[in-house]
């Protein structure tokens, strides 16, 4: 009896334990930051498979993703203490590149980006 009472003491204490690291998890979670927004030409047309790169200033880390089919792209899980930088290019053209610091607050930033097509 003395066995089956220790394997549920430690049962409920395994339980707790496993319910705190999902809290922090949770928590750590919530004040990760999402870069959204969309990428367009100077027309204001919406530009899919233009491809934008962010890129950790602390790190030097970069990270790059396409557009879809509505000129959309999104970055999550960001580190709320780097400042990041951000660009589009489409077809050898690029837009400005645009900071992120890490002294904005906010956790859903939205930076529309803009391409200056080259003419041919």
């Amino acid at each position: 009896m003395n066995m089956r009472l220790r394997i549920c003491g430690l049962t409920v204490v395994l339980s707790l334990l496993a319910a705190g690291v999902a809290a922090q998890d949770k928590k750590h979670e919530a004040q990760l930051r999402t870069v959204r927004g969309v990428v367009a030409d100077k027309s204001d047309n919406l530009l899919s498979g233009s491809v934008v790169f962010l890129k950790n200033v602390r790190t030097n880390s970069v990270r790059s993703s396409y557009t879809d089919d509505t000129g959309s792209y999104r970055f999550s899980g960001l580190d709320p203490n780097a400042d990041y930088e951000l660009h589009a290019e489409k077809e050898g053209s690029k837009s400005q590149t645009r900071t992120v610091s890490s002294f904005d607050s906010r956790k859903d930033i939205v930076l529309n980006l803009k391409i200056d097509k080259k003419k041919n």
